[in-house]
């Protein structure tokens, strides 16, 4: 299966993914991947440039080679809850759930904080530097803070206690978070007085926040103009906002809206077969398939029995793969991992192959700018990959060149 070769060079080792199916361009063809450094070579260049063989050759054995997935939403995993951190073990927490989610696919994610009170934003928000990049486990590309500046209508699983919805400007994002070192993504609901004003001053003074809406009662007439104001992204379609209407189609109308402009919208979608009908997805896809990104929107509980756990300061009941918050039908978010999400949507949808693993892939990478590096199989584009079977199962997952998780008894394994 692996055939290793004395350098005849001096250099860093080179491996070579053949035998394999690989996902590129909206297809998925015959062919290899080429490694070093943690970076995809176009092995040309080390052909007739360096004159020189692969170090390390893998047979795949009919795999197809993907980019590793993207979650740009995840509240918690594995016992691990983004928004009841302690103060000293940030870090710690983070990191434990990084390495578990390799074995899902999943090498890049953005850590979720639901609605906390201000003083958590400060313990948490404190930078990320030592982790980004650490080995044998998934990147962490920032924080996704969503909420507390949210409808109160819409709340979902949020305390009400601390969420803020009467107003919003620049200076009370600012004194509510603290600090946007290190964060990703913000989700706020845009009808909240001075969400437009705030929405545009991110756009110009923080490009690198990614304004996305949601929990909000909006109707689409605000949506647009958050659109146009500068947020990219919708925060799980169909939850947590006005439900479709003929006359108006809410946050849900921004699917078809050809009042937003030229640039991009994105929305997320959560694909465990709970939060959205197959019926909603097959829509979603036909709409709109460059803007759909899913995203697990996963719990603290997810990888743990059924039962009793924590989403912040909530309390969440699983039962039966549903998590509700404890007492009443409320979907408090979902215990389905990335494998999984990739695998509904295809069926849901009967899209591509390429199609569904992009939409894990490629989309989130757009989205965060990032697709020069992260979501996809391009030269120059960093080496974290994923192989999957035919049925989408992940057999191997492998994080900057180096292969961080194999399935026990897997193909990759003899």
């Amino acid at each position: 299966l692996i055939n290793k070769k004395t350098m005849t060079a001096t250099g860093v080792s080179v491996a070579r993914y053949t035998n394999c199916k690989v996902v590129c361009h909206g297809d998925v063809l015959p062919g290899d991947v080429w490694v070093r450094e943690g970076k995809i070579i176009n092995p040309a260049d080390l052909f007739y440039g360096e004159k020189k063989l692969p170090d390390t050759v893998v047979d795949c054995r009919g795999l197809i080679v993907a980019p590793g997935f993207i979650d740009i939403q995840i509240n918690g995993a594995f016992g691990v809850d983004f928004s009841s951190l302690q103060e000293g073990s940030v870090l710690e927490c983070i990191e434990k759930v990084a390495r578990g989610l390799v074995a899902y696919g999943v090498t890049s994610f953005c850590p979720t904080i639901v609605t906390s009170p201000p003083d958590y934003y400060k313990t948490v928000l404190k930078g990320l530097s030592g982790l980004q990049k650490g080995k044998n486990r998934a990147n962490v590309l920032g924080f996704h803070l969503e909420g507390p500046f949210i409808s109160m209508e819409k709340k979902g699983a949020h305390n009400r206690d601390y969420v803020l919805y009467k107003e919003l400007s620049p200076s009370a994002l600012l004194s509510c978070y603290h600090s946007l070192q290190d964060v990703c993504i913000i989700t706020l609901a845009p009808e909240i007085p001075g969400a437009m004003e705030t929405i545009r001053w991110l756009k110009e003074e923080h490009s690198d926040v990614i304004v996305s809406l949601g929990h909000s009662s909006a109707h689409l007439g605000v949506a647009e103009e958050g659109i146009r104001s500068g947020a990219k992204l919708v925060t799980h379609m169909f939850n947590a906002m006005l439900p479709f209407h003929h006359r108006d189609p809410g946050i849900v109308g921004l699917l078809a809206s050809l009042a937003i402009g030229p640039g991009p919208a994105y929305f997320s979608l959560i694909t465990d077969g709970i939060h959205a009908h197959e019926t909603v997805q097959r829509i979603a896809f036909k709409a709109n398939p460059q803007g759909i990104i899913l995203i697990t929107d996963a719990l603290p509980a997810t990888g743990l029995p059924d039962g009793i756990h924590v989403l912040g300061l909530m309390t969440v009941t699983v039962k039966g793969g549903v998590a509700t918050i404890t007492g009443t039908d409320t979907l408090a978010g979902s215990v389905v991992t990335m494998d999984i999400c990739v695998k509904e949507f295809k069926k849901a949808t009967d899209c591509t192959l390429a199609q569904a693993i992009e939409a894990a892939t490629l989309h989130p990478a757009q989205l965060l700018g990032l697709e020069g590096t992260k979501g996809t199989l391009n030269y120059g584009a960093d080496a974290d990959l994923v192989f999957l079977d035919e049925s989408l199962t992940v057999q191997a997952t492998c994080v900057a060149g180096d292969i961080v998780w194999k399935a026990p008894g897997g193909v990759l394994c003899s």
